[in-house]
């Protein structure tokens, strides 16, 4: 619900506006040397990366739904823009700012179609391993990134990660002790502060105290590097440069920054909405929110944002009850623009890149990796994978890797789906996997088979396939094969092909095909095709227990099994 909401139902109080302020006063702070921070690791000067804190947030508090998300540069949005608009233009160039505002703007248009469109789903596409083995690379993509700041040495714009750790490794001897230093001891600092409060401003408070050092001491001048000139003032209305050729080039960053921005940003609204129940988070308006915020952003100089974490925990532990606290930061922001710029000089360039080292080493998921090896080994191996594809291939690459990947799996097992040969529990009227209860009873009368997927091209074969086997495996042959379809919950042309092939392999073998729990869905689609009539009402039947009942006394019920033959004659859509 946006926070106009609020105001139009009466509901918006003195009480809930303080409280809106000190959460907003709390993130403000915190903001603005993440936004410093940020911007740089995206290749653009300091400055955009505070533009990216006035337009979007105020947009973001009009049309969001999550009441606490707060929204922004974040470090792993901006290694991606980084690794493809580098690609394109050399960083901190103006042609490299034209091309990430261009890139902002094109992320927009695509959230927002995709939300007018409803296709908030499509994020499902990318998996929860994927997505863990690609933050974790990401993370140690950053870290690498900020070898240079953190060391104080020079290095080359490398293509490839390892060949930065290379360079650092053998160029040692240059580094500045007083830059290391500054680095080392502000994450201490922050690290410490964060222990002791969470909401305290640690990384502005070690900014602070750092640039004062460097300014009386004149660390600059012993090898410190600082950000300089940072202009004062708000941005002005700008109209990226738009070419098709430049387009189709971003188009890898572009898809990439929309679905892992958007999964980003809508796991933490979700989150937030499951502690707090106070409000009710709508995905496609979250798209909207998302991408009207980069569009119209992008016209006043705002790079790529998402929604951060660590400032959304922050903004809910403080208080925020709506998008006000939005608003209140990005008014803190505008503050410091218009008043404080001058103060940014001296900021050291160590003491951004701990600030970035800080909020990206909890991005590295160990402890994901050792709960999907002992749970499902091949999750662990497409987050390994994507992991490594990212670190050797780069960002874009990875995730696309690891996609493909998950695809590949999915076919996989879907195409060799759980099909259980099922018994009867004496003494019960259950009937179970015979793998599981051996001891159970099997009759030499009837095979009972479940099939636990959707019957359709992928794996019509292979239940082709199984269920012969089962059947030329039993001696003598059953006189009847049920086939539980309970869990059978979709069925295609090419799975009706090879149910019709199972009921003529077993008039030819003298055994009769009864259908057991046949959904909805599955029992209008046999309707249609004419398979219904031809294998016959009378044999489909609504549990287990009535066909076995059939099958031991050869007896047909006198409700002819209405229930189970039942058919929709409503009109259908086209795609049905």
């Amino acid at each position: 619900m946006p926070f106009f909401q609020f105001f139009s139902d009466k509901k918006y109080t003195k009480s809930t506006f303080s409280s809106d302020v000190v959460a907003g006063l709390t993130v403000g702070v915190i903001l603005i040397p993440q936004a410093i921070a940020y911007a740089l690791l995206m290749g653009v000067p300091p400055i955009y990366g505070l533009y990216a804190c006035l337009v979007p947030l105020v947009l973001y508090a009009f049309f969001g739904s999550s009441m606490q998300l707060s929204i922004g540069p974040v470090a792993i949005t901006a290694i991606l823009v980084m690794s493809s608009v580098s690609q394109l233009a050399e960083p901190f160039s103006a042609k490299f700012v034209e091309l990430a505002l261009f890139a902002s703007f094109l992320i927009g248009v695509l959230q927002i179609i995709m939300s007018i469109l409803r296709m908030g789903f499509l994020v499902n596409l990318i998996s929860q391993p994927v997505i863990s083995g690609f933050i974790s690379a990401a993370a140690i993509i950053i870290i690498v990134s900020q070898l240079e700041e953190s060391l104080g040495i020079g290095i080359p714009n490398f293509k490839y990660t390892h060949q930065t750790v290379w360079y650092s490794l053998r160029h040692l001897s240059e580094v500045n002790w007083i830059t290391i230093l500054i680095c080392v001891s502000s994450i201490i600092i922050i690290v410490a502060l964060k222990k002791w409060k969470r909401s305290f401003p640690g990384a502005l408070t070690v900014l602070v105290i750092s640039t004062l050092l460097t300014y009386f001491f004149k660390l600059n001048e012993n090898g410190v590097s600082i950000i300089k000139d940072v202009p004062s003032g708000l941005p002005s209305f700008n109209i990226p440069e738009m070419e098709y050729a430049t387009m189709m080039s971003l188009i890898p960053a572009v898809l990439t920054v929309t679905f892992i921005g958007y999964v980003g940003s809508i796991g933490i609204a979700k989150s937030m909405e499951m502690k707090n129940r106070d409000h009710v988070v709508r995905p496609n308006q979250e798209l909207f929110a998302l991408g009207i915020a980069k569009v119209i952003g992008a016209f006043f100089q705002a790079v790529p944002s998402s929604g951060s974490y660590s400032r959304t925990a922050i903004n809910d532990e403080a208080g925020a009850k709506t998008t006000v606290s939005s608003i209140i930061a990005a008014v803190l922001v505008l503050l410091s623009l218009l008043f404080l710029t001058s103060f940014f000089y001296y900021i050291p360039k160590a003491v951004l890149a701990a600030i970035i080292l800080v909020s990206v080493f909890g991005l590295i998921n160990f402890s994901e990796a050792k709960h999907l090896f002992e749970l499902r080994r091949r999750d662990f191996i497409v987050m390994i994978i994507t992991f490594f594809g990212t670190l050797i291939f780069g960002v874009e690459n990875g995730i696309f890797i690891g996609v493909i990947l998950s695809f590949v799996f999915l076919q996989y097992y879907s195409s060799r789906p759980h099909i259980a040969e099922l018994v009867n529990i004496p003494g019960t009227t259950y009937y179970r996997n015979i793998n599981r209860f051996p001891d159970a009873l099997q009759s030499t009368e009837y095979l009972i088979i479940r099939f636990d997927n959707q019957l359709y091209f992928g794996n019509a074969s292979f239940f082709k396939d199984t269920i012969q086997e089962y059947i030329t495996k039993r001696k003598p042959v059953p006189k009847f094969l049920i086939l539980d379809n309970t869990n059978m919950h979709d069925i295609d042309s090419t799975g009706l092909h090879v149910l019709e092939d199972i009921y003529q392999y077993t008039q030819g073998l003298g055994v009769q095909l009864l259908m057991v729990g046949t959904i909805g869905p599955v029992r209008d689609f046999l309707k249609r095709s004419g398979f219904t009539d031809r294998l016959g009402v009378s044999y489909y039947y609504l549990t287990i227990s009535d066909a076995v009942d059939y099958a031991e006394n050869r007896t047909i019920h006198e409700t002819k099994h209405e229930a189970a033959v039942q058919f929709n004659k409503k009109r259908r859509s086209f795609l049905e």
